[in-house]
């Protein structure tokens, strides 16, 4: 029998320092979220940022905190019931980080009998930090437990038939009465370094102006190219003119070089510059979560009045909307087809 396992980040399980911390030293201590070797890592993480982010976090999780619970959980959860309604094989949901774990949605899986399962990561574009190390702990899990389980994966869907579509149709129903003078693309950065680590070709990734735009091999698995490729097509299907949209990356973390331009910085460099209305897509998240309604929506949206803006609006992600609903289960119609 054939499954899905639907796998998003995961959060804590309340907003907390007490359920953040234990939250943030599994996501943090990941060597494909922070590649240092163990020991460094260790010292970085549990002796240094987990003394004072947890009670951060915990105040930024408790403003954007649901009565139902964490929106990238409740999300997650209403995700997973559509798409089980829509397909006659089992459907599991799964968090890479915290509950339900990725162990737990293949026991639920095996349980009922699936020994084929689709592996269904929920980020449009591949990165290390987030597709990577979910398939990478599914198949260590597979091994140890479940060694007679077949995998199958979407390793990204930025390119998917059916996604910039949706994509565009959330962007274009926002902006109808909103008369905005500019456009922010924001997709969470990155460290350099992951973008060179994913190069198959080990040589193509130079992160310039030019290697995203010059086919390749390496565009596979990078992340950087995807989110380009993802803005490309939104603003092809909208006909947005050059010069009307800009495209960021958000959520960096320590002194390493990241994917620039910064989210944070442009937002208020544009408003400085005479931009009064800004709308905010975040295409790397497909549900909403504590980058978007607190770091762009609150944070941003403070920021960019601040400097002098006027008016800002965040685009909601795709969330769990029926026609994306019925692209996911397209997909995975195919999938079982095969």
């Amino acid at each position: 029998m054939k499954g899905v396992l639907l796998v998003n980040l995961g959060s804590p399980e309340a907003p907390t320092p007490e359920a953040v911390k234990p939250y943030l030293d599994e996501f943090l201590m990941d060597e494909r979220v922070i590649d240092m070797p163990y020991l460094l890592r260790a010292f970085v993480v549990r002796g240094i940022i987990l003394r004072k982010r947890p009670a951060k976090s915990a105040a930024a999780y408790k403003k954007i905190w649901w009565d139902e619970g964490s929106p990238l959980m409740v999300i997650s959860k209403r995700t997973h019931k559509k798409i089980q309604e829509r397909l006659d094989i089992p459907v599991a949901l799964a968090m890479r980080y915290g509950n339900p774990s990725i162990e737990s949605g293949l026991k639920e899986l095996y349980d009922k009998g699936v020994k084929e399962v689709l592996l269904f990561p929920l980020y449009p574009q591949f990165a290390m930090a987030t597709t990577e190390t979910i398939l990478v702990l599914a198949e260590k899990i597979r091994k140890e437990k479940f060694p007679d389980m077949k995998f199958s994966q979407i390793n990204s869907f930025y390119n998917r038939e059916g996604y910039a579509e949706e994509l565009a149709k959330v962007v274009k129903e926002n902006l109808a009465n909103y008369d905005y003078d500019h456009l922010l693309f924001s997709y969470h950065g990155v460290p350099e370094r992951h973008i060179k680590k994913s190069d198959v070709t080990k040589s193509h990734c130079t992160i310039d102006n030019k290697c995203c735009t010059i086919k390749s091999a390496a565009h596979e698995f990078c992340y950087r190219h995807q989110c380009f490729e993802t803005t490309r097509q939104v603003i092809e299907q909208l006909g947005i003119p050059e010069g009307k949209y800009t495209q960021t990356f958000q959520s960096r973390l320590g002194i390493d070089k990241w994917l620039q331009p910064f989210t944070d910085e442009t937002v208020e460099k544009l408003a400085q510059q005479g931009v009064k209305k800004i709308a905010v897509v975040t295409p790397a998240f497909v549900a909403d979560c504590i980058e978007t309604l607190e770091e762009i929506e609150m944070e941003a949206g403070k920021a960019f009045k601040e400097n002098g803006g006027e008016e800002f609006r965040m685009i909601p992600c795709l969330n769990d909307r029926d026609s994306w609903m019925d692209v996911m289960t397209r997909w995975i119609n195919e999938w079982i087809a095969k």
